[in-house]
């Protein structure tokens, strides 16, 4: 052990004449302690939270969507979504029609977003459909070629005069249908304004569905927002025979979406565009990463007033070891020494504080990752639990900003010490 890191690890260890000295020593290191901790809890939440919106997102949507540059829709398009399964790097492709609707059941409604599907296909791109209760996938399997659908007794469109006791069915996000008390097997109502012209204005179209089974993704912008029909169903209800709002795709790299997109608008042809999972959710994203910055440089400041603690523990240890020191310059020890060893000692006030630190941030971290005791309102946080993703990097990084602050806060308080006079230090001795 080289001579300063040995006597200031046993200035650390020694009885001293004044506790006050030890006591702010403690301090210093629990407040280090608590910074590091604090620190290492804080961009753990903020990483779980981007990865976790980022892997619901991901999980619960397309990654890549084409769709028509006039917004007419996207006709003939077997044949489009055939071509566009065999473009490099695409994995999956599924037609959907969207329309904005209201559903209802008795006096209580929400609004939604209505998705035509071909299930098989949807839960290649989506994972929403696998989160299903039992039995409504089966529901939302095709009877009759799209467009056909109008043959089939009791499914014909009604206004509002009709009624009709055979009901197609829906899936809705349990959210959505807890919202409007609905449970599985009950009727709901869907009214589209894609209604008809009569003398007394636009009368909105609707039709009564059988509730075939609700989702739970965790994702309340999708269990409180979104619903699933027979494709065949959607085109009858909105009017639109045999027409695709967009074609959703999943791709095999998720960095490369905005690339791939561009290789699928040149497979599609003229009059096609796209757009990426990365383009819809720039803003949040952006959002978050800025969260992540202020949160760290507000509780860094937990780090700041440890390190004032240790320029203070510091100050008065050189008031309280000033004959010490004296006599240790007096036997030969040059002021650089003298100016190391109270370094050496803040640096282990430091370094203890921040293993600590880092001991408690990690162990409450995976605490509070693995046993998810923290709950969120999905309504608000869009996810229902608090998550934590801590990583290593930043441990490091943390363990640097600790360092070094407090390395600065010993600057003062060893240069005081280094210029000590032996002579008028030991004078009245």
């Amino acid at each position: 052990m080289r001579f300063e890191l040995f006597v200031a690890a046993r200035y650390l260890r020694a009885k001293r004449r004044q506790a006050v000295v030890g006591v702010v020593t403690a301090i210093s290191v629990a407040g280090v302690t608590a910074g590091v901790a604090a620190l290492i809890i804080a961009l753990a939440i903020t990483n779980g939270m981007r990865r976790d919106l980022q892997d619901r997102l991901v999980d619960s949507s397309w990654h890549v969507q084409l769709m028509r540059v006039a917004g007419d829709g996207i006709r003939d398009w077997r044949p489009l979504l055939e071509k566009l399964r065999t473009v490099p790097h695409v994995t999956a492709a599924s037609p959907g029609l969207y329309e904005q609707v209201l559903v209802a059941r008795g006096a209580r409604d929400g609004g939604a977003l209505i998705e035509g599907v071909l299930p098989d296909d949807e839960k290649t791109v989506s994972s929403l459909l696998n989160a299903a209760t039992p039995g409504s996938v089966e529901a939302l399997e095709p009877t009759l070629p799209a467009g056909d659908l109008s043959k089939v007794p009791g499914i014909e469109v009604k206004h509002e005069s009709q009624a009709d006791p055979a009901l197609p069915p829906i899936v809705l996000g349990k959210d959505l249908a807890d919202s409007i008390g609905a449970a599985v097997g009950d009727r709901v109502t869907i009214i589209s304004p894609q209604g008809e012209m009569t003398p007394y204005g636009v009368i909105p179209k609707w039709v009564q569905f059988r509730l075939a089974g609700t989702y739970h993704s965790g994702f309340y912008q999708y269990d409180a927002q979104t619903g699933y029909l027979r494709l065949a169903d959607a085109q009858t209800l909105f009017d639109e025979p045999d027409l695709l709002s967009a074609i959703n795709l999943k791709v095999d790299d998720l960095s490369r979406a905005p690339e791939i997109g561009r290789a699928v608008e040149q497979a599609a042809g003229p009059g096609y565009m796209t757009t990426n999972w990365i383009e819809q959710n720039r803003e949040l994203f952006r959002a978050l990463k800025l969260e992540q910055a202020v949160t760290f440089i507000v509780i860094a400041l937990i780090v700041v007033v440890a390190a004032l603690n240790i320029l203070i523990a510091l100050t008065m240890m050189v008031m309280e070891k000033t004959r010490d020191i004296a006599v240790l310059m007096s036997f030969g020890v040059d002021p650089g020494q003298v100016r190391r060893i109270f370094l050496m000692q803040g640096l282990l006030i430091s370094l203890i504080g921040t293993v600590l630190g880092l001991v408690v941030g990690y162990v409450a971290s995976w605490a509070g990752g693995h046993y998810h005791f923290i709950h969120l309102s999905a309504s608000v946080y869009a996810i229902d639990t608090l998550p934590f993703a801590p990583r290593p990097l930043d441990g490091v990084l943390v363990a640097a900003v600790s360092i070094g602050i407090s390395l600065l806060a010993t600057l003062y308080p060893s240069h005081a010490a280094a210029r000590i006079l032996p002579a008028a230090a030991l004078r009245y001795e």
